[in-house]
């Protein structure tokens, strides 16, 4: 699990610090204040692998640049600090044994993912490199994921190619669990259920062939209106599907490799998410995150889950003011205080306070709207008040603004109320 975060002259701020709370993490704010950095390199710390490019120290403060993180592992919790070298261009760290955060799984908005197996990533006592026969953690593309992860090394004796099979990726290995009856087909089939949409289960049908030319038996869903391949899907379902699919894949493969390591398998696992609701109808929207936060035990009962999601979704925060608890989990909010040269980014823990639908998400000072409507709305409304506020205003510009509404909200908006009191003080018939 991770415990803490704090980064020194790396990324869009000066100085970053997150304290994680051991369940539930959500990650707000607009577009570009460090997000989804935040996710690569809590990855990174949890991993020693860089899902893409590596965090870059600010130019003028690459001696003083850091990256400091604590890990709770098994056992023990550990905290290191790595500094940024330029000899080699990369961030260096303490040698040693690390604490084991368990299982980590990192599913990225551009489809691809990451898995960190404790089974199967391990490390040397004494070295930052991977212990001989092993590699990094496994860096899926979103076309990996479903064709399956490949590794190739070049023979040290002769001109062929060492390849190492990681994955046959979600189309051959739901084929395969399906027709063999399998316990990860069991498994996937309750994972599917548990995140399926309000009034739709995502349940697998029989695998079939797309083309006289193509040999391979493609996976297919079960839709209220017929079945169709994984492949025809929506972009949404097959975000789900990949993440699913992800699950059991890394579960199960754990619990083999620790099996054949004479090891029992984690009772931890971590799911770093991007933008969970991406490509997701309202009502799925409302469902995902709790659903999330259950689906863990379909892999394992015992087994405990931390969730670290960056999220642009007010009705995502909604969905969990059930769920939540400020003990075990946490809500953080990047914003862009200061003005002229001198602005920068503000990662700040929130106050845990329910606001009982999405509208009112969207106009709390976690998202800073004004009005939960249209720009054009928004600013007719601004008007309108201002003007319930000067009982003097000539009629003619109370007319304008009275047009003007009507042109944004129509009639049916509860905000008419108010101002029809004020339109027929001015002689305006409705």
């Amino acid at each position: 699990m991770l415990q803490k975060l704090t980064l020194d002259y790396v990324g869009p701020a000066q100085h970053m610090e997150l304290a994680f709370a051991d369940r539930l993490n959500l990650l707000t704010g607009d577009n570009g204040l460090g997000k989804s950095f935040i996710l690569d390199t809590a990855w990174w710390a949890l991993s020693r692998t860089w899902a893409g490019e590596q965090a870059w120290p600010q130019p003028r403060h690459r001696r003083q640049a850091q990256i400091s993180y604590s890990v709770r592992g098994k056992a023990r919790s550990s905290s290191q600090v790595a500094e940024f070298d330029t000899a080699t261009w990369s961030w260096r760290r303490r040698q040693g044994r690390k604490p084991n955060p368990g299982l980590v799984i990192y599913a990225r908005v551009d489809g691809g993912f990451g898995v960190w197996d404790p089974a199967r990533n391990y490390w040397r006592e004494d070295s930052e490199t991977m212990a001989e026969g092993t590699v990094g953690g496994f860096l899926f593309s979103k076309e990996e994921v479903w064709s399956g992860l490949v590794i190739r090394r070049q023979s040290l004796f002769d001109a062929r190619q060492d390849v190492t099979v990681l994955s046959n990726g979600l189309l051959r290995d739901w084929v395969s669990w399906q027709s063999s009856n399998s316990s990860e087909f069991h498994t996937l089939r309750k994972v599917l259920e548990v995140l399926s949409p309000e009034g739709e289960t995502l349940q697998p049908g029989k695998p079939i062939r797309l083309s006289p030319q193509d040999a391979r038996d493609v996976p297919t869903l079960e839709l209220p209106y017929g079945v169709i391949p994984l492949s025809h899907a929506s972009a949404g379902a097959r975000r789900i599907l990949a993440l699913a699919y992800l699950l059991v894949w890394a579960w199960h493969e754990h619990e083999r490799a620790a099996n054949l390591r004479d090891e029992k398998p984690t009772e931890r696992i971590v799911l770093l998410i991007d933008e969970l609701e991406a490509h997701l109808h309202p009502r799925w929207q409302r469902l995902i995150l709790p659903a999330l936060l259950r689906v863990v035990k379909e892999l394992r009962s015992s087994a405990t889950i931390q969730v670290i999601a960056a999220t642009h979704a007010p009705l995502m925060l909604a969905s969990v003011e059930p769920e939540f608890d400020p003990d075990h989990d946490a809500l953080f909010t990047f914003d862009l205080v200061g003005s002229g040269n001198q602005r920068s980014v503000e990662v700040r823990k929130a106050d845990w306070s329910p606001r009982g639908d999405a509208n009112s998400w969207l106009v709390s000072d976690i998202f800073d709207l004004k009005a939960a409507r249209s720009l054009e709305a928004e600013r007719a409304l601004e008007e309108a008040k201002a003007a319930l506020r000067k009982p003097n205003l000539p009629i003619e510009a109370v007319k304008v603004i009275h047009h003007r509404l009507h042109e944004v909200l129509k009639d049916t908006d509860p905000f008419w109320p108010r101002w029809e009191l004020r339109a027929k003080a001015a002689g305006i018939e409705p």
